[in-house]
């Protein structure tokens, strides 16, 4: 990690948007989004995102941001004592691309302590030539010599001694940033990471059956923290691409060729009415009660959408109005107590029939429910207990048994 990217970073934090760091600093945007993706890597949090073309910065970059103060008060202690101190108009153009290393400082640390650079050569298990050059790099940084050669070792200078108080600052306060993202990533590498599709309440089989598997996971004293995320299907299929789940409860095989994946649940799709209705079939519900379906989004709103718009008899789907909402609990309510039509799978809508009227639409219209994972060994247990616990709680017959893990 170079010193100039922390000022980047710093600064896209401040004003809030890298086009214009990358103005500012005469870089180019490309530049400047490297930095941040360097900082993000380093202390293994996300920092931003992009949301409509604008960069948001997350809760998590306040944190950061205080802890890279003490840094950028050390950067700007050593640019009065660099070989060409920069103007204080041209200071955040020489901030932005100092080169200098977080390693760099490090090893000119470790130097010091050993009193010598064969000593420090063999700690760091680099080759003594190699130190010896960053250590003149760095001394043609200050335009001074920062260590004195003597026959017992190298020993700090003048010069050497104020560089080195300033370095040693930077360095702990390194230090105490990544210390803190080490920690973080040791938990995230030993939890297991589930993201489920929404349930559509506490009563559904989907949070039945997460539910399940916390109480099963945590009785079997499995050394590996759970974690849960709910996300429609394809935010569920970017998180596996990206690693950051790492077992999947999908409605749709769509796009999990790449992962180890099976058909967890086979049902058929439903359409739920407002339990007061008294329309007999599908086309008369849609005839006459508005509409709010999942998104295409989700495995359950694309075939919903199909339903709707791939036959010819079906027709009374075009030019309606449709509402469209990925909060499957919001999708309930408004079929429940708003008038809404809206469609689910037999086995979510089922555990629910008390609040909705279920209708059967002309033909079975089936669905499948899948499981996917990545293949790690607590992945394959966390998925194992998962069929597990849907198999009691929704019963064999409806449980695709084809494929085991």
């Amino acid at each position: 990690m170079y010193l100039g990217a922390l000022f980047i970073a710093d600064t896209v934090f401040s004003i809030g948007s890298v086009r214009e760091t990358a103005r500012r600093l005469s870089l180019s945007a490309s530049t400047v989004s490297g930095a941040l993706r360097r900082l993000e890597t380093d202390l293994a949090m996300k920092l931003v995102e992009r949301a409509s073309g604008e960069l948001a910065t997350l809760l998590a970059s306040a944190k950061v941001e205080k802890g890279l103060q003490p840094i950028l008060a050390g950067m700007r202690a050593l640019s009065a004592l660099t070989k060409e101190p920069p103007a204080p108009e041209d200071y955040a153009q020489w901030a932005a691309r100092l080169p200098l290393k977080i390693a760099t400082i490090e090893r000119f640390l470790e130097v010091a302590d050993q009193g010598s650079i064969n000593r420090a050569a063999r700690r760091l298990r680099l080759g003594q030539p190699q130190l010896s050059l960053q250590i003149a790099n760095l001394e043609d940084l200050f335009g001074c010599r920062l260590f004195e050669r003597q026959a017992q070792g190298s020993m700090l200078t003048e010069a050497g001694r104020e560089v080195h108080a300033i370095l040693a600052g930077i360095a702990e306060a390194w230090d105490e940033m990544k210390a803190t993202s080490d920690e973080r990533f040791q938990r995230v590498a030993r939890a297991v990471r589930i993201g489920s599709i929404i349930p559509t309440g506490s009563e559904s089989w989907v949070a039945r059956s997460l539910a399940s598997l916390v109480a099963r996971w945590n009785i079997s004293g499995n050394r590996n923290m759970l974690s849960l995320m709910l996300m429609t299907a394809d935010d569920l299929r970017e998180a596996l691409r990206s690693g950051r789940i790492d077992v999947a409860i999908v409605d749709s095989v769509f796009g999990l060729d790449a992962f180890d994946h099976m058909e967890l649940l086979a049902t058929d799709m439903v359409a739920i009415a407002p339990p007061g209705s008294t329309e007999q079939t599908v086309a008369a519900l849609v005839d006459n009660h508005p509409l709010c379906v999942p998104s295409p989004r989700t495995g359950i709103g694309n075939a919903a959408m199909a339903f709707g718009y791939d036959s010819g008899d079906r027709r009374r789907f075009r030019g309606r109005d449709i509402t469209s909402a990925d909060s499957l609990p919001v999708i309930v309510d408004l079929v429940a107590n708003h008038g809404y039509v809206s469609f689910l799978g037999r086995v979510s809508a089922t555990p629910i029939a008390d609040k909705v009227r279920i209708v059967d639409p002309d033909e079975v219209l089936p669905l499948s429910y899948y499981l996917a994972h990545n293949g790690r060994k607590a992945s394959v247990d966390a998925c194992r207990l998962i069929r597990q616990a849907v198999r009691e709680l929704v019963g064999e017959a409806e449980i695709a048994e084809r494929i085991s893990i």
